[in-house]
């Protein structure tokens, strides 16, 4: 394997950079279809409890999702953490896949419906096996993870998704707080305090 790391990397290419990804994310949030997202919305504010799962970076974002929205006082469990209960029935579970064929996502949105638990997928495949077994699908227009060729994205294999998945949930949190009405304040009393 051979390093592919740039032996002197200048500030032109690293501004190039960021205005590239961040361009990106920007036309990936604007094409969203924002009344799926407002439905999915209902879902999580009424359930009796809130799951989320994803693998790889697309997991980490979803972690990140998943503590906004204890933040907004909804019980909220990440999928393979030794204290996450069995899910039930009118539960939601958030499930994150760009393919929306990752095999242990899929097998856990099949075993929640089969739960009587809605799923909410977010993916770029709305023909996916994930999208199939879906209550809501949240298409993310980004690439794919294998369009190597950058058709989609000058940006590495699902890069896009995973940063989109993490910018569109917080924009999801945001409009959710700023409905609830609640202040930061409040918000904050739930923030961890065993740091």
């Amino acid at each position: 394997m051979t390093n592919t790391i740039p032996k002197k990397l200048d500030a032109a290419l690293f501004t190039g950079a960021t205005r590239a990804v961040v361009g990106e994310v920007d036309r990936v949030s604007a094409a969203v279809q924002s009344a799926s997202w407002l439905r999915a919305g209902a879902l999580l504010l009424k359930a009796p409890a809130v799951f989320t799962i994803g693998t790889g970076r697309s997991g980490l974002a979803l972690q990140m999702a998943a503590m906004r929205f204890m933040h907004l006082g909804l019980p909220t469990h990440v999928v393979g953490e030794v204290t996450a209960p069995a899910i039930g029935e009118r539960d939601v579970l958030v499930a994150a896949s760009g393919s929306g064929s990752t095999a242990r996502v899929v097998r856990a949105a099949e075993t929640a419906r089969a739960q009587g638990a809605d799923v909410i997928a977010l993916t770029t495949a709305p023909g996916s096996a994930l999208a199939k077994t879906a209550t809501e699908v949240l298409v993310i227009p980004a690439a794919d993870k294998q369009d190597f060729d950058g058709n989609s994205s000058v940006q590495y294999a699902g890069s896009l998704f995973e940063q989109s998945v993490l910018l569109i949930t917080d924009s999801l949190f945001h409009a959710l707080w700023q409905t609830s009405g609640s202040q930061a304040r409040e918000l904050w009393r739930l923030h961890a305090n065993l740091e």
